[in-house]
């Protein structure tokens, strides 16, 4: 596929889900969910709560680009969608941003983020975290916008557990997605020049997730692809709000 393509021109060539079977058993949780667990990352470590899951090989390729300012987030404000485990946040705290919103639905994981951060961060001039716990963006204080947002979304495609945890971070699916969208557009959160993160698979529906952020108003490009050789797909999508003149053209193949 062209990696440079964007808009309409990107949505078209995005491949479709990989079959129902190689989805669910590409996804199956483990079984020491819901015991206490350990964690470390570039020489930190982390308690991990039951309940609270264990970062993968996709949410370390956002925690590498988060530590280097691949993803710039110094002196940015910045929202970390879907918290977990923290380690956005100690990431984003480390580089230096402005403000650090740190949004998960499960309490569990706010508390495990915030911390984590405490630990490892601290209390640094200049630079904030504010933990919120909420579904989406609905938590936030009215007027706050952010200029960078990551998102490692449960996207997948199949239900793959019946247990409420495992379908919370792992199988919630594009309906997320258009939510998510839906509120950054409505509540206005993206500042002007605001860059959104979204890293998803080919284990989730691809052309449905980017084709509601372009009927959102946002362009859409690839900011990163990763094939890991098994017929998984990895893309960083990186998503920002088209000038108002065009935002209503770009899945007509316009932008």
């Amino acid at each position: 596929m062209d990696s440079t393509a964007t808009g309409a021109a990107l949505l078209d060539q995005l491949p479709p889900p990989l079959p129902a079977a190689r989805v669910i058993a590409l996804n199956q949780p483990k079984a020491d969910l819901h015991t206490p667990r350990s964690y470390t990352w570039n020489g930190w470590s982390f308690d991990v709560p039951p309940g609270v899951f264990i970062p993968g090989w996709t949410s370390r390729l956002i925690h590498e680009r988060l530590l280097d300012g691949r993803i710039e987030t110094r002196f940015r404000r910045y929202a970390a969608m879907g918290a977990g485990l923290g380690v956005e946040a100690v990431a984003a705290g480390v580089r230096g941003a402005r403000e650090i919103y740190a949004l998960d639905v499960h309490p569990e994981s706010v508390a495990t983020a915030a911390r984590h951060y405490a630990r490892l961060v601290g209390e640094r001039p200049g630079t904030r975290l504010v933990p919120v716990v909420g579904d989406v963006f609905e938590a936030l204080p009215a007027g706050v916008q952010v200029d960078v947002v990551t998102f490692n979304p449960p996207a997948v495609s199949q239900p793959v557990s019946e247990d409420p945890d495992v379908v919370r971070n792992v199988c919630v699916g594009a309906p997320l997605l258009a939510r998510f969208f839906a509120q950054l557009a409505e509540r206005d959160l993206l500042a002007p020049g605001g860059e959104v993160y979204v890293i998803v698979s080919n284990t989730a529906d691809l052309r449905t997730i980017v084709g509601d952020a372009l009927d959102r108003g946002f362009t859409a490009e690839i900011d990163h692809l990763h094939d890991w050789q098994d017929g998984v797909l990895t893309f960083l999508l990186k998503f920002q709000r088209a000038p108002k003149s065009t935002s209503q053209l770009i899945r007509g193949g316009l932008a």
